[in-house]
């Protein structure tokens, strides 16, 4: 158990393969419980959420065992996108909240997230402690002090009508065509649901999850299906979901699809118009594109970049006082609204441009032009450290003075695979080929 667990948005793995074992998680469920425990209250609540894979039974069961070990109560909510285990965590007076689910990740694989009782994603230093705790002997609760758990059945629909509120006081959706692909995963019936009771004509995408289809061919991983949907029903606009419902791509009424930065982008914009934008700053990943930095330098604002996980965005902006952040992948932070990535309020904001101003999507998907970008993965047996090569750090540094004024180039290990991802950017196609595939090399070499 002295492996870390613990990777940049939580434990995560293949099903009944370490660390996705019954066993690591009900021992994680009690270092959890252990250290969240808040001695001398009497209460001591946990809130579970989920998303649609067939090894959330087992995760949930596996947890709720440790937890209740430990003296915690535990608050089921089934299947609930993982902004809405944030924000029921806060509002529901929780310790904790946990959300079993391995987002966009095909279906065999699981995870395991963590909320503080402020409805925030653990930090570094407190996921280390918890693995700390998992390391040694657990204290468990005396015989009478185990926990309780129950199912909730309104905690979803909590969730739905916190999202509503989200939504500007006095517009509606009436007359709006709208594909949404909820992917088979956890907001199948929230987003849905939603979107209707907004006004808009809905046409549910990936809402017939299984255990085993979530994210399989459809979703904000793969938005041909929505795609297909929008030019097929001649609807207005296209919502793509992940499996947990925290990142969302936007299609315009010719299925064309505006990623995380565009939105960013958008929002941005209209927020620092109306003088909402705090500290005149939007906060995203190193991965963001330099498209985007150069719009918001336009307008005089500024981009603040974090290393890539929305967990990082997050950290930052509550750090600076911001509230706007989020990833190119579609993870789109609101805290005036969400404590992490929520791709239905983000989809309600777009949603929200579309009524005010009048405009198609197609009109609004495109704030600035891309700089074109090319990200090529190496994997690498564990153990190694290609970055650490000489022969690669000189190929990375030759590389970035050819390309220097031109573009940037961003060299990162994954924090979830053993990959090393190899990204630049560059006005000259031909060049930012020539840099990547040349770097490429000399990490394959290395390996």
């Amino acid at each position: 158990m002295s492996r870390k667990l613990f990777g940049t948005d939580g434990v995560r793995g293949q099903a009944n393969s370490f660390p996705m074992t019954a066993e690591v998680a009900l021992r994680l469920g009690a270092a959890a419980g252990r250290y969240f425990r808040r001695e001398g209250s009497a209460a001591h609540r946990v809130v579970i959420g989920k998303d649609t894979r067939l090894s959330g039974y087992m995760l949930e069961n596996a947890l709720t065992a440790g937890l209740t070990s430990t003296g915690m109560n535990v608050l089921l909510l089934g299947p609930v996108p993982t902004p809405g285990v944030g924000f029921l965590t806060r509002s529901m007076r929780a310790d904790l909240g946990v959300m079993i689910s391995a987002s966009h990740n095909p279906h065999q694989d699981n995870g395991i997230k963590f909320f503080g009782p402020d409805g925030f994603k653990l930090s570094d230093a407190a996921e280390a402690e918890i693995e700390a705790i998992l390391a040694g002997e657990i204290q468990l609760a005396q015989a009478g002090n185990i926990g309780r758990a129950k199912r909730i059945e309104d905690g979803r629909g909590r969730y739905q009508e916190f999202v509503k509120t989200s939504f500007p006081a006095g517009l509606r959706l009436d007359g709006l065509k709208v594909v949404v692909d909820c992917a088979n995963g956890a907001a199948y019936r929230a987003a849905p649901e939603v979107l209707w009771e907004l006004g808009a004509e809905v046409i549910p995408v990936g809402v017939s999850p299984n255990g085993t289809n979530i994210n399989d061919r459809c979703g904000s991983t793969h938005t041909e299906t929505a795609a297909e949907a929008v030019v097929a029903h001649g609807a207005h606009v296209g919502i793509a979901l992940d499996g947990d419902a925290d990142r969302v791509m936007i299609l315009d009424e010719n299925g064309h699809v505006a990623d995380g930065d565009q939105i960013m982008a958008l929002l941005a914009a209209r927020w620092a118009e109306d003088g909402r934008l705090k500290g005149g700053t939007l906060v995203a990943t190193v991965m963001s594109n330099l498209g985007l930095e150069r719009f918001l330098d336009a307008r005089g604002l500024r981009l603040e970049r974090t290393a890539v996980g929305d967990r990082y965005v997050v950290e930052a902006m509550r750090a600076g006082g911001f509230n706007l952040g989020g990833e190119q992948s579609g993870h789109i932070v609101m805290t005036d609204y969400a404590t992490t990535g929520d791709g239905l309020i983000a989809g309600l904001q777009f949603l929200a441009e579309m009524v005010r101003t009048g405009q198609k999507a197609s009109a609004l998907v495109r704030q600035f032009e891309t700089v074109p970008q090319m990200l090529k993965n190496v994997r690498f047996a564990e153990g190694a450290r290609p970055l650490e090569e000489a022969s690669v750090k000189q190929v990375i540094e030759s590389n970035a003075a050819r390309i220097k004024g031109k573009g940037r180039i961003l060299i990162r290990k994954s924090g979830t695979e053993p990959l090393i991802r190899v990204m630049a950017e560059c006005e000259d196609p031909g060049l930012l080929e020539a840099v990547v595939d040349e770097i490429v090399g000399a990490v394959q070499a290395a390996v």
